[in-house]
């Protein structure tokens, strides 16, 4: 792999998606919603149903918080499949964050890029809903920069210009900075946009399809492509212990 990633000093990640698997979470709610109001659809086709609406109402109430986002979303699904959705299955999917489950290898392939890395989070969420979701995690971050803080939602710029903003605080140039994500439509799209190196954390890459995430409509592009955190991990692992070189990671 030509990708040299010993060169870099701090890791920026999208966290649903790429850490925790919202599609578990979020079929979680709309598979027996569907079934109580008489639909017989699978999952990969609610959560496709699902994906334009969240990305819908992120572009157009980028200040509502993501539970909000969520409920919204929801009711928009139930009415382009031509059923309702009533408060409390709304409500029961925006508030469904904390129960999301993270990706059996998120955890441990973290710890090991705390290692060598400085770890920034990147999210399309609240805060409080970043908070339980790193009871999973058990991340150690050297910055949290969520929609709530910005007040939008991936793919707008904000996030990725606080997250240069909050590059020299950490000692870290833009050079030195590499994207993790899983999201080619909210991360790999922007991340082109602003010049940073990105590699692709290809959760899908065994189902056809875009799942929770509506396919890309604008030009992006990444160094590498891994099937799960745990691949990359461990050529972060392999290239330090071939480098000899110790990271940027703060104690």
């Amino acid at each position: 792999m030509d990708l040299d990633l010993t060169a870099y000093r701090a890791l920026s990640f999208d966290v649903y998606g790429t850490l925790i698997d919202w599609e578990i979470g979020i079929a979680a709610v709309l598979n027996p919603w569907a079934s109580e109001v008489g639909l017989d659809l699978e999952d990969e086709f609610l959560l496709s149903a699902y994906a334009t609406q969240e990305a819908a109402v992120e572009r157009e109430q980028p200040a509502s918080l993501y539970p909000e986002v969520l409920a919204e979303a929801f009711r928009r699904t139930g009415r382009k499949l031509g059923r309702p959705v009533s408060g409390s299955w709304a409500r029961r999917l925006g508030d469904s964050v904390a129960a999301w489950p993270a990706f059996p290898d998120s955890a441990d392939a973290l710890a090991e890029l705390a290692r060598h890395y400085q770890l920034i989070v990147l999210s399309n969420v609240h805060r409080d809903g970043f908070r339980a979701s790193n009871q999973h995690l058990r991340a150690t971050l050297s910055a949290i920069i969520t929609a709530e803080d910005v007040g939008a939602y991936k793919p707008a710029d904000n996030h990725f210009l606080a997250l240069e903003r909050a590059l020299p605080d950490l000692s870290v140039d833009r050079s030195q900075l590499l994207h993790v994500a899983q999201s080619l439509f909210h991360d790999h799209v922007p991340a082109q946009r602003h010049g940073l190196d990105s590699v692709w954390i290809n959760r899908r890459h065994d189902r056809p399809g875009w799942g929770a995430t509506p396919e890309p409509a604008e030009e992006f592009g990444y160094l590498a492509e891994f099937p799960s955190m745990a691949a990359f991990a461990e050529e972060v692992r392999v290239a330090f212990g071939t480098s000899g070189r110790s990271g940027g990671s703060r104690p």
